[in-house]
């Protein structure tokens, strides 16, 4: 965590990537994205997975039998969803005992108007930029809509997310703000982090 926010990193698969990435010591989460249309897809078990980091699995409108599958092959901690799930499937998950992160495209505040069906059955919120295909666009969005945002469940932050954002960072401030997820805007390519600029970001986030 820095300053008490979750410091997530999404879209990884290469095994030295994940050990350099968590030997930083500052990232709480990792995320494997195991849907097959996304130039990020997992589709090996990497020779090395987090040890001290939370796994996180990002699914989109699957099965709940292969979501279970993979939740035991990559002993994941959290299920993050970026489809158009249900309440009635996350709580399915939830009886798994696996913890469910739900994700919210959102360009108007209309698009806020869902959540709070999802509030008992998920862990956490994340709000992405929408767009056209499913999964990160790597652009961002208009964080003051989620002023509108009146629910009780923490969120994560996510959408185009760079070394440019820290003084926007630090003028956004919201309640239930839990951390801030990262993705392309720190790729060397997809699936491969730099992880020199996730240091430099996160030093730079300590500082706000």
């Amino acid at each position: 965590m820095i300053n008490g926010k979750i410091i997530k990193v999404c879209g990884m698969r290469d095994a030295e990537n994940i050990q350099h990435l968590e030997a930083l010591g500052d990232v709480d989460m990792i995320g494997f994205i195991f849907y097959p249309q996304s130039p990020r897809y997992v589709y090996e078990l990497p020779s090395y997975l987090p040890v001290h980091t939370h796994r996180i699995g990002v699914f989109v409108n699957e099965n709940k039998q292969v979501v279970t599958t993979y939740a035991d092959r990559f002993g994941l901690n959290y299920i993050q969803l970026h489809g158009s799930e249900s309440p009635e499937y996350c709580r399915s998950l939830s009886t798994y005992g696996l913890k469910i992160i739900k994700a919210f495209s959102i360009a108007h505040i209309e698009d806020l108007d869902i959540v709070c069906n999802y509030e008992e059955v998920c862990d956490y919120f994340l709000f992405d930029t929408k767009c056209k295909q499913y999964g990160g666009s790597g652009n961002q969005f208009d964080w003051n809509i989620l002023h509108a945002y009146k629910g009780e469940k923490m969120f994560l932050l996510s959408g185009g997310i760079d070394l440019d954002s820290i003084q926007a960072l630090k003028r956004f401030k919201h309640p239930r703000l839990a951390g801030y997820d990262l993705n392309s805007r720190f790729e060397l390519k997809p699936g491969k982090k730099d992880t020199q600029r996730i240091r430099e970001f996160l030093h730079k986030l300590e500082t706000i």
